[in-house]
Formats: C-alpha cells, structure tokens, sequence
C-alpha cells in the first residue's frame, strides 16, 4: 500500500506573501502607475474562491499578456528573495519522506517558480513531483493537477491512500473532486477553514498519515 500526500505550496509550505506582493505592486506601478495594495489584501484575494484578480489588482477585467509578461520576468528574480517554510514543515516532510510516504505538490502558481522556491529552501528533492497550473488544462479546486500526480504513482484507490493537504477551499474541494482525503492547514494564508480535518502545526500530519 502506497501512501501519498500532495501539499498545496503558498501558504502551506511557504510563506510567500511578501514577494507575491513586491512583483504585484511593480506591475502595478509600471504598467498602471497605481498605487501600491497591501499584503492582507492581495493574500485575502488570492484566497477568495470567487474572484477576479486582474480587476483586484490591475483594474482590468482580464489579465493581460503585458501584466502576465511583466509579472513573471519581475518575479522570476524576486521569488528568491524572502520567502520561508513554515515553522516544522521541513522537519515534517523529512518525517514522512525516511517513512517511505510519497510526496508530491500541487500549486495553482507556475511550476517553474515552484520548484525554484522548492529548490532555493532545500527541499525540492523529497517531492516526486512538483506540479504547477501551467502543466494542467483546469488548476484548483478542478482535480487536474491531483489526477495527474496520482497518474504518476499508479494509484489504485482501493490499494492505496491519498491526501490533498492545504490552506484553501480550493485545495479542499480540489481533492474532494479527485476522490481523496483532504486536510487543511490553519498556519498559512488561511487561519480559518471549514473543513472536517484542520490542522493547527505540520507536526500534526503526522499522526493522521503515519
């Protein structure tokens, strides 16, 4: 039996909100000359499960290829520069990794500033796969890129179990969608969940996959 977690990475792995809102705000001010949003808010609306971040951020009703273009050169340098793990997460991960537990992420961001950021914080190579929106046709809550890391394992639900674990309704309901268990942690973006499993330290994974 094969035991698989797939971690969502901003606001569960990393704390990442500084740079997001650096290379926002230079878009911003170079392509719109807007003033600068504050970090709560540009977390707060990435969170939203509805919204419309071009209009939230750029003012504009979608998000266009100069904004896009901008946004990816900027941050490219910028992703570097401050993000961190989470308290525990890292003593987690190897936890789970000596167990023979299989892991992987699944992020919404695009996968080469994921593993950039993954490689950058010394823990890329314990994740199997490093998966980001640009590599599926749908990103969370559709269960795209979940499908597709379980695809990478071979998994066979009724041999093997499997858990989606985030800081977001849209992780949430991304596993609900795949067939999988989810839990949700109440340390990163989103301090407050609805979901049946919440969990308040990494260390805490632990005895739910272990």
């Amino acid at each position: 039996m094969q035991k698989i977690v797939i971690f969502d990475m901003d606001g569960t792995l990393i704390d990442s909100k500084k740079d997001i809102t650096i290379s926002v705000n230079y878009v911003r001010k170079v392509n719109h000359n807007l003033p600068p949003l504050s970090e709560d808010f540009i977390v707060e609306s990435i969170n939203k499960e509805v919204r419309n971040l071009p209009k939230l951020f750029y003012n504009t009703d979608i998000y266009e290829e100069k904004d896009r273009e901008l946004f990816e050169r900027h941050y490219k340098e910028q992703c570097i520069q401050n993000p961190y793990l989470y308290e525990g997460i890292k003593e987690m991960l190897q936890a789970l990794h000596v167990k023979g537990v299989k892991l992987s992420v699944a992020t919404n961001a695009p996968t080469q500033f994921a593993r950039t950021m993954l490689e950058h914080l010394h823990v890329a190579e314990m994740f199997d796969v490093i998966i980001g929106a640009d590599k599926v046709q749908a990103s969370k809550p559709h269960p795209d890129m979940i499908h597709k890391i379980l695809d990478f394992y071979h998994y066979d639900a009724q041999e093997d179990k499997a858990w989606m674990v985030g800081d977001n309704s849209k992780d949430i309901k991304s596993a609900q969608n795949a067939g999988i268990g989810a839990i949700f942690a109440a340390w990163g973006f989103s301090t407050h969940g609805t979901h049946s499993v919440i969990v308040k330290h990494p260390n805490e994974i632990l005895d739910i996959i272990l």
